[in-house]
């Protein structure tokens, strides 16, 4: 039976239904989901809030009378009467089949979703025992993966399927050897829906909050009167600026970004928080937050970044220009080059403002423990924030713990503070544990977005095809925060030129405040949104000279001794024209066949010191803890750094786990430009070598209990954009690409090749996963994807109207794995967590122009055949 309900609600009354088999009562309050009655009433977890109450995300999928349904979308009072199965209702045998083939296959990646999707698939195989990989795609057109690009998810439920039949399941691989497929660590649990996110935790006397956002872009806040919302049976506090004990401003680079805005104040956009309310459940304080009364002046906002930099715009921060940024880079000369060249074009191309839409919106738990605070953190840097939210609290960093609980995706999303410094606020105030987790339009509301960016390119080459120069100038769209934009802006002058070896370079790419939604972190960093302009560049030279894309591109990539658009020298791991190699039968026998090639940095470089720690420390039952600083996301940074550890000494990977908090000394930063398996599986190979002499004197592992074994790495010789040196190292080491889209004679995606220097396999499964989910989200960006706003407001807060991909319309993808050793590395490794969809946009375009003979300029390319065909589906 259910909790009794908090009667507030006038409202109330009861449903009787069938659950998991038991007879089970709820009381309800009118228009209460079925989502809400399982989790809150029901205590179960598997069905997972990711978008409720839209119905889009499948997240929170279950069984109500033999029908697979959104349970957000389902009023909890519809189903009097009926029996409801949820994943913890499905037999053991039917759950251990299914949790073996998701760890089997690397299905699960973050894992949010998963439970939804195995619930969906269990209903699948209930009807159709045989299913196609086609049908298996189609039944989970109602749920969304932002991890895995579902080749590996239909793989897992085709493993189902067969084992359900009879047919004994592959074994899962547990050496733990660099180059195997050890499952991810706690697969089964997230398969199965019993591993808990921030809003599944429940903790005793636990408070519950909501917040109070800007009704427009900008505003000046005259008042804010939260009297009625005071009054409200079950409020315990309202919480405003003025209860800020330290710093109300907090930012990753700047700290321009006010965690609460205070009266008198003027807001920057529509996510800026004013009040919040504590309450003893989510409903009472969201009831009470729609009683705050805010009087306010509608001030004019300015939402383009051309705009914005003239001198009349309106001022977003009174106390900074528009102008945030500015990234130069000059190299040769550039006109002269371009007077001389045999071939001179110049366009323009622009990309889009893109959600990130991970599938766990922003959570956080904070509980104070007498003069201290700990915060449960879903952020990409549990250290970043600890700092910050120390500085918020009036608190010495040692007064706050955070500890990661891992999320449901991030994809750079998470790397800036959400709710975790206000949380933290009032639970000190409360004295109680507190609970905040984010709606859908909330998240979209608050979060940073993938950042716009119009570049205007004019590139020179010569008679045989050989660039002479690069004349680029982008701007890029800030929105209201600085957050990381600084360096997303400035990698996209670094990537301006992508792979290729330009003599003569003139690049500025400028970073503006805006009143729309902020910009941040997103998978790609900046390199994404240049790579789409160059590769346009490549194709239309290619056609002046009268040469093919893959030969234009032969001629003009790096090597070891060119030098990259930053003015570094590659002297190692340069794959890139292996890659090439690798698709170029591909490339020529298909008929409508796209190329393009890519180049991440790993690693933040531009002379920003970046670190890596590990604390090793044997547990008293003879297992191992790694501990680190980096993030958890569902890219297996746990099960990469357990490989190190097993490789290193011999230990059974089943008996080393990883945990990630500040309790530890292990620093690290945010969990961004693809470093984490660099920084952090060096850091855990020299734990590990320490612990291995240990062991090869012959002590044993019992010996060794409560022993700790530390390693570090600090790379901090790379040196600014803007460095006057003769010989510049503005990064770590770089990862190559070159992919190929194939069309159908209908112009829609057939195949899609991805051939990738990836140094050396750790995990291979979890590195095609890696790959294959980049890909799926290049191909959004390149066709469908889109946050499209109107004077900063969101046209749309559904996910349905993103664009995002679902997994009947990927086409076939595969991955092709160059190792190029890299001596920075672990055992030779490079990241690959960005890298995957660099490239992705321009092969389309590419392809798209084979197939209909027009050149598209402009993100995403929904104009085009292909993105037709996937929205008619």
């Amino acid at each position: 039976m259910s909790e009794p309900l908090r009667r507030f609600d006038s409202e109330a009354f009861d449903v009787e239904f069938v659950l998991n088999g038991e007879p089970f009562r709820a009381a309800l309050h009118d228009g209460e989901s079925l989502m809400t009655v399982l989790r809150d009433r029901a205590g179960l977890i598997s069905p997972k809030n990711g978008c409720a109450p839209q119905g889009s995300c499948g997240a929170c999928t279950v069984i109500v009378d033999g029908k697979a349904l959104s349970s957000c979308a389902v009023p909890a009072k519809k189903v009097a009467g009926k029996k409801v199965i949820t994943l913890e209702g499905v037999n053991e045998r039917e759950r251990d089949i299914f949790a073996r083939s998701f760890a089997v296959s690397a299905g699960s990646q973050c894992g949010f979703c998963i439970p939804g999707i195995v619930v969906h698939a269990k209903h699948l195989l209930d009807n159709n025992p045989t299913p196609t990989r086609d049908e298996i795609a189609r039944a989970l057109n109602n749920n969304i993966c932002r991890c895995t690009g579902y080749v590996k998810i239909i793989d897992a439920i085709g493993l189902a399927a067969d084992a359900f039949r009879g047919k004994p399941l592959p074994q899962p691989d547990y050496s733990g050897k660099i180059g195997s497929s050890l499952p991810r660590m706690d697969v089964e649990k997230f398969a199965m829906g019993e591993q808990p996110y921030i809003d599944d935790m429940r903790l005793p006397d636990m408070l519950h909050a909501a917040f109070l956002f800007s009704p427009h872009p900008r505003v000046k806040v005259l008042k804010i009167d939260a009297s009625k919302a005071q009054q409200v049976p079950g409020v315990k506090r309202v919480v405003k600026a003025d209860d800020v004990r330290g710093q109300r401003r907090q930012g990753l680079i700047y700290k321009d970004w006010p965690l609460f805005v205070a009266e008198g104040e003027t807001t920057h956009y529509i996510g800026d928080i004013l009040a919040g309310v504590v309450a003893v459940d989510e409903r009472t304080a969201r009831r009470a937050v729609a009683l705050i009364e805010v009087q306010c002046e509608v001030l004019p906002g300015v939402f383009d970044p051309e705009e914005a930099l003239k001198s009349d715009a309106p001022r977003v921060h009174t106390d900074h220009d528009n102008l945030l940024s500015r990234s130069v880079i000059k190299r040769g000369n550039v006109d002269k080059a371009l007077t001389e060249s045999a071939f001179v074009e110049t366009r323009t191309f622009e990309t889009q403002m893109i959600e990130h839409a991970y599938l766990e919106p922003e959570s956080s738990i904070a509980i104070r423990r007498d003069g201290t605070i700990e915060v449960f953190s879903q952020g990409q840097g549990v250290f970043d924030d600890r700092k910050q939210i120390a500085s918020f609290l009036g608190l010495p960093e040692d007064g706050v713990t955070v500890t990661l609980v891992s999320n449901g995706g991030a994809f750079g999303g998470k790397e800036d503070l959400s709710i975790q410094g206000q949380v933290a606020l009032m639970a000190w105030l409360s004295n109680k544990p507190v609970k905040a987790t984010l709606t859908r339009d909330e998240s979209i509301r608050l979060h940073p977005k993938r950042h716009p960016i119009k570049m205007t390119l004019t590139v020179g080459c010569n008679e045989d095809g050989r660039i002479t120069a690069l004349l680029a100038r982008m701007i890029g769209d800030k929105g209201a925060y600085a957050s990381v934009g600084t360096k997303v802006l400035e990698r996209a002058a670094g990537h301006a030129g992508g792979p290729y070896n330009i003599p003569n370079l003139d690049v500025e790419s400028l970073g503006v405040y805006t009143n729309n939604l902020p910009c941040g972190a997103m998978r790609g960093f900046g390199a994404n949104q240049a790579a789409f302009a160059i590769e346009g560049m490549m194709d239309i030279l290619a056609d002046k000279v009268g040469i093919d894309g893959w030969e234009m591109r032969w001629r003009n990539v790096v090597d070891i001794g060119d030098t990259f658009c930053t003015g570094q020298v590659f002297e190692k791991s340069v794959g890139i024209r292996k890659t090439l190699l690798a698709v170029k039968d591909i490339y020529y026998s298909s008929k409508y066949a796209g190329v393009a090639c890519g180049i991440k940095n790993v690693g933040i470089g531009n002379g920003m010191p970046e670190y890596g720690h590990a604390l090793v420390k044997v547990q008293p039952d003879e297992t191992v803890m790694i501990y680190t600083g980096f993030t958890e996301m569902g890219q297996g940074y746990c099960t990469v750094m357990i490989q190190f550890f097993s490789e290193v000494t011999g230990i059974d990977p089943r008996k080393v786990r990883v945990n990630i908090d500040t309790t530890q000394p292990t620093p690290c930063g945010m969990t961004t430009a693809s470093r984490a398996t660099v920084l952090g599986g060096r850091a855990v190979m020299q734990a590990a070598e320490k612990m291995k002499k240990d062991l090869e004197a012959g002590l044993t592992i019992h010996d060794l209990i409560g022993r700790e074994y530390y390693g570090e790495v600090v790379i901090d010789y790379t040196t600014a954009l803007d460095a006057k040196t003769n010989k510049p190292i503005t990064h770590l080491t770089f990862g190559f690409a070159t992919q190929v889209c194939i069309l159908d004679d209908n112009g829609r995606l057939k195949r899609f090749v991805a051939a990738h220097d990836i140094g050396k396999v750790i995990n291979r499964k979890q590195l095609e996963g890696q790959l294959e989910g980049s890909i799926h989200m290049g191909l959004g960006y390149a066709l469908t994807e889109e946050l499209k706003l109107k004077n900063g407001v969101p046209e749309s807060f559904k996910l349905r109207s993103l664009g995002l991909l679902r997994a009947k319309d990927m086409p076939e993808v595969q991955v092709i794995m160059i190792e190029e050793n890299e001596p920075e590395g672990p055992f030779g490794a490079k990241g690959v967590g960005e890298i995957g969809l660099v490239p992705t946009a321009g092969a389309v375009a590419s392809a798209l122009y084979k197939f209909d003979g027009i050149r598209r300029y402009k993100l995403p390319m929904k104009d085009s055949p292909a993105a037709k065909a996937i929205t008619r589906r």
